[in-house]
């Protein structure tokens, strides 16, 4: 146990972490690795490998992304916001690279390999683009005469244009969704909320006639037409495991789903541990985003406020449409479920999007003791 008492980086660390946060995310990255026995050795036969080459994958991954999580909770703001902003900068120069030298898989390019690593920019680029947009939000709050909001317009267009040239409309609603949010509370007109609304609505109408995948999935979503296997397997496996599950390792339909490791590990956790677990899991997101939204509202810095609620807004946007696509709410899109999906680059890239959390949210006393003796100061000194 750290004493109080003791001084330096690691005791300083451990006094003001949100340790509440902290054990959230581990207890979220245990349960992704827990549930990686039940989605993934079925998968991995089925594609001809050893029953658990996605679970020691899972594991080699778990390590990295600790120590990424670690690591960037120990910066302070302002080198969270440098960090933030070179990590924006390789991210999107790697998902312009990508567009032409990347793996190209299902018509889309997203990924660059590396060996039998695949690394995917954009699931970098977006707690980067929520940092960085936050700063860029805070600044023309601070001092209206600095364009911040116009140069986030800007950056806004620059990732939305990339993700769709991809293309992956998925990222592309969530990354509007995140952005949008923090626009508006960083005050946006309502003129702008009205425009950014029909927007959204042109760029989903303009998406179905253009990208001929997108249609197809929202036609099956409204008609239940076409190939929907996937959902319907999905759909079965969570009926199947009823309130309480079929137990650890007695799940059938999970043999079946597509992408049972990724997309649909929802769907396995049903089958296998029962809506109950499944109610549970959402609940864990639901506290997570609550927390930080309860954080953001208490805290006094804008680019603080703005920062944590854009990431925990991400994570729980991204929760939502996983989940909505198991539960058949929502037309099928890949994307998967933050730290319990197995993937390196996502699990890599929401452990820095935890990290800027916990670095974010992190208890100064000293700092606020500086803030109101200043005030103080200020109070004392009579006007000239």
């Amino acid at each position: 146990m750290v004493s109080r008492a003791q001084r330096g980086a690691v005791a300083d660390w451990f006094w003001t972490i949100d340790r509440f946060f902290l054990v959230l995310f581990l207890l979220l990255m245990g349960i992704g690795f827990m549930l990686s026995f039940a989605a993934s050795p079925a998968v991995a036969e089925r594609i001809g490998l050893e029953p658990f080459h996605f679970v020691k994958r899972h594991a080699a991954f778990m390590l990295p992304s600790l120590m990424v999580m670690i690591g960037l909770s120990f910066l302070t703001p302002r080198q969270v916001r440098r960090a933030a902003i070179i990590l924006l900068i390789v991210s999107i120069g790697m998902m312009i690279l990508a567009l032409f030298f990347g793996v190209e898989i299902k018509g889309s390019r997203r990924w660059f390999s590396i060996g039998s690593f695949g690394v995917q920019p954009s699931e970098f680029m977006k707690p980067a683009f929520v940092v960085v947009c936050a700063w860029l939000f805070a600044e023309h709050a601070r001092q209206p005469e600095i364009p911040g909001n116009l140069f986030a317009i800007i950056l806004f267009g620059m990732v939305a244009a990339l993700l769709v040239a991809q293309p992956d409309l998925g990222q592309t609603i969530l990354t509007t969704a995140v952005w949008g949010s923090m626009f508006f509370m960083a005050g946006m007109p309502w003129i702008w909320i009205i425009l950014l609304g029909f927007g959204g609505a042109g760029g989903i109408v303009t998406a179905y006639y253009v990208f001929p995948h997108v249609a197809g999935r929202i036609d099956k979503f409204l008609t239940g037409e076409g190939d929907t296997f996937q959902i319907d397997t999905a759909r079965e496996a969570i009926i199947r495991g009823d309130w309480f599950g079929q137990g650890p390792g007695e799940g059938i339909v999970k043999r079946i789903i597509p992408d049972a490791h990724t997309d649909f590990i929802f769907s396995v956790a049903a089958e296998e541990f029962g809506i109950v677990f499944c109610m549970a899991l959402v609940a864990l997101f639901s506290i997570l985003v609550l927390r930080g939204l309860s954080h953001a509202y208490r805290e006094k810095n804008d680019f603080n406020r703005f920062a944590v609620a854009g990431l925990v807004l991400q994570l729980g946007i991204q929760s939502i449409i996983n989940v909505g696509v198991n539960l058949e709410l929502l037309p099928a899109k890949g994307m998967t479920l933050p730290l319990i999906s197995y993937g390196g680059s996502s699990m890599i890239a929401i452990c820095v999007t935890a990290g800027f959390i916990l670095a974010l949210t992190r208890h100064r006393p000293e700092k606020r003791a500086q803030e109101r003796s200043l005030f103080r100061v200020s109070r004392a000194v009579p006007a000239e």
